[in-house]
């Protein structure tokens, strides 16, 4: 009979009941499929086929057990990272840190509304600037309008439209998929290679995700005193950070096998919109609106979680969580959301306001993973649920791998 009993409640958990927590990783994942991995994907298929996809394969490893760690702050402690800085370190560092989070946050924006501005020119020939106002004016509509909940759902929505879209578009390619195979598991990096090895991982990997991740998955609003609940959530948050993020792995890992289209007739595309052109005279104009669609929404739903990211740094200066009818929140949004557009105006070459975006992440990140990994490692702020010791090794070493190339990316800019 308890045997049975212990059956019975295993199937619920693992079943069913997970279902009601799926939401928060998928929020995540819309920052790694934005229109900066895009641009890198793009240039990682159409330069050297096949032969980079392991790349996708680490840094979504990497980032698997980085967003897990984030979360398991919020979940713990109840607090998202600007919180716990704001609680645990010394105020003039934690300004210092949360004040250039946040300008990583604008900067991400900005990559996100040109990217939908871009689709807006490839759909409609609608001017950049003007599909930027537009993209912005529609973005900030629903994050004031919508609740966390809804927009969860609006997203996960967004995120599916995505994925269907590259599977639509992988199904027009003919893919070696024995060599797509191998080369996802066999580390390759040839000649001339590694500025795009970098950018792929630094377009994976961003400060904005480990704030917003540690903040959204608290929307549940848990018992923290109870350690039976707290174990539970955590491992439904380890399953849903699985889930989700083996569904980015998908969608960037199909965006290379598309784009390994132009490596096989000898095309390099360094741009984004270039990319839809030349896929019209290749695969056809339906692959072409496809295309464009995807990154619309790829836009929209991406810029939606830097202006909520933005949002819950900028309110956890203040102590306070994320809330979209709270001032700080609020202001915090605006912030992030109005000074991307701004930025935007003064940008003459859109793909050079990617480049100055992922300028300001390479620049933030080491900063954003070491306070990330000093606050779980305290036991201090995390109590008996501090990383272990085998934790802290392997998220140390992925922190330092994570922050040495995009220090090399940064520098491979200048």
């Amino acid at each position: 009979m308890k045997k049975n009993n212990f059956i019975s409640k295993w199937k619920k958990f693992t079943g069913n009941e997970f279902l009601k927590y799926v939401g928060p990783g998928i929020l995540v994942t819309v920052g790694f499929i934005d229109p900066g991995n895009w641009a890198s994907n793009i240039a990682a298929g159409s330069s050297y086929g096949y032969k980079l996809l392991w790349i996708v394969t680490l840094s979504t490893i990497m980032l698997i057990l980085l967003q897990h760690n984030a979360a398991h702050l919020g979940i713990v402690t109840g607090l998202c990272i600007s919180e716990a800085i704001n609680k645990h370190m010394k105020a003039s560092v934690g300004k210092v840190i949360t004040g250039t989070a946040v300008l990583a946050a604008i900067g991400t924006a900005m990559a996100e509304i040109l990217g939908a501005a871009i689709a807006l020119k490839m759909l409609f020939h609608i001017p950049i600037k003007i599909g930027a106002s537009i993209s912005s004016i529609l973005i900030i509509f629903m994050l004031f309008s919508n609740s966390y909940r809804r927009i969860e759902k609006v997203i996960i929505g967004f995120v599916s439209i995505i994925g269907l879209s590259f599977i639509f578009e992988t199904a027009l390619v003919n893919v070696n998929w024995s060599e797509a195979a191998k080369n996802l598991v066999i580390p390759n990096i040839p000649d001339g290679s590694l500025p795009i090895i970098m950018s792929v991982l630094g377009a994976v990997v961003m400060p904005h995700n480990l704030f917003l991740h540690s903040e959204v998955i608290q929307s549940r609003k848990w018992n923290l005193k109870d350690k039976t609940i707290i174990e539970k959530q955590l491992k439904y948050e380890f399953m849903d950070t699985m889930l989700s993020m083996i569904i980015g792995f998908v969608i960037n890992s199909a965006m290379i096998l598309v784009a390994v289209t132009f490596f096989d007739n000898g095309i390099n595309v360094t741009e984004v919109e270039q990319a839809q052109i030349m896929l019209k005279p290749l695969l056809g104009s339906s692959s072409s609106l496809v295309f464009a669609i995807a990154l619309l929404f790829a836009g929209i739903a991406s810029c939606i979680t830097a202006g909520m990211a933005g949002g819950s740094i900028f309110a956890g200066l203040f102590g306070e969580e994320y809330d979209i009818n709270n001032k700080h929140s609020k202001i915090g949004v605006l912030i992030t959301i109005l000074l991307a557009l701004l930025i935007i105006f003064f940008i003459d070459n859109p793909f050079n306001g990617l480049i100055y975006s992922q300028m300001l992440l390479s620049v933030q990140l080491p900063v954003t993973i070491f306070s990330q990994l000093y606050l779980t490692s305290s036991e201090k702020v995390m109590g008996q649920y501090k990383n272990t010791l085998t934790e802290n090794i392997i998220l140390w070493i992925i922190g330092g791998i994570v922050a040495a190339l995009n220090i090399m990316l940064l520098i491979s800019i200048f």
